[in-house]
């Protein structure tokens, strides 16, 4: 093969990999008993991506992370029965594609894993499910824990401000009093919040009806039994 067949061969192959679609299992029926595998075009994904990505902290990447999860259930639910889903576990009661905890918990923790692969998370990394229990009663949830946040970036530095007689006082009397009338700014770091690193928090979207946007809160508060009254 000509050199020229190779570079046109990797570069189609590349071009093929940067727009690859994603393929992604998603489980229902209560207690994913049902499965199918979806597959969401890089087109789509895009402007699931471009919402997350113009978060700049923590905070602002959990409420992004919130509506990607409510709208890759969207992107789901149009190749899979879990459009019938609705919040809670009596509402959909029968219904084919219904989801109950476990099937939210796994496929939440799916997207989000899928996100974070890509890149897409900056602030957050994907944990294992987690599950609350009371008496006999239990519930699942994705969670995820922040991450310390980026270091500061240094901007580019101002340009000293030098007043015009300077050059010319030089030129004239050697006066090199005047070099202290040249004003240097102090360097410019870029300044973040500082955020909570290490917090977790629990990304539920079984309280939520099928594509609206995942319920975020604190795990400790979802472990004592904080969200939305659903069931």
């Amino acid at each position: 093969m000509s050199p020229r067949a190779v570079f046109v061969a990797c570069a189609l192959g590349w071009g093929l990999a940067a727009h690859a679609a994603a393929e992604l299992e998603v489980c229902f029926n209560y207690g994913c008993v049902t499965s199918g595998f979806v597959s969401l075009a890089e087109d789509r994904l895009a402007t699931v991506r471009m919402e997350i990505e113009q978060a700049n902290d923590a905070a602002s990447e959990r409420v992004a992370i919130a509506g990607a999860i409510g709208k890759l259930y969207g992107l789901a639910g149009e190749q899979t029965p879990i459009a019938a889903d609705r919040r809670g576990n009596f509402l959909d009661d029968g219904v084919e594609g219904r989801m109950d905890c476990i099937d939210h918990s796994t496929n939440t923790t799916r997207f989000l894993e899928m996100m974070s692969a890509r890149g897409w998370l900056h602030f957050h990394r994907v944990l294992e499910p987690e599950r609350r229990h009371f008496a006999i009663f239990q519930h699942f949830s994705a969670v995820i824990e922040e991450l310390e946040p980026p270091a500061p970036e240094r901007l580019p530095d101002a340009p000293a401000l030098v007043p015009d007689y300077v050059a010319p006082m030089l030129a004239m009397c050697d006066c090199t009093e005047v070099l202290a009338d040249i004003v240097v700014p102090a360097p410019v770091v870029e300044v973040r919040p500082t955020g909570h690193p290490g917090a977790r928090f629990a990304v539920d979207s079984w309280f939520v009806d099928h594509g609206d946007p995942a319920v975020v809160l604190p795990l400790d508060q979802w472990l004592s039994g904080e969200g939305p009254n659903v069931q």
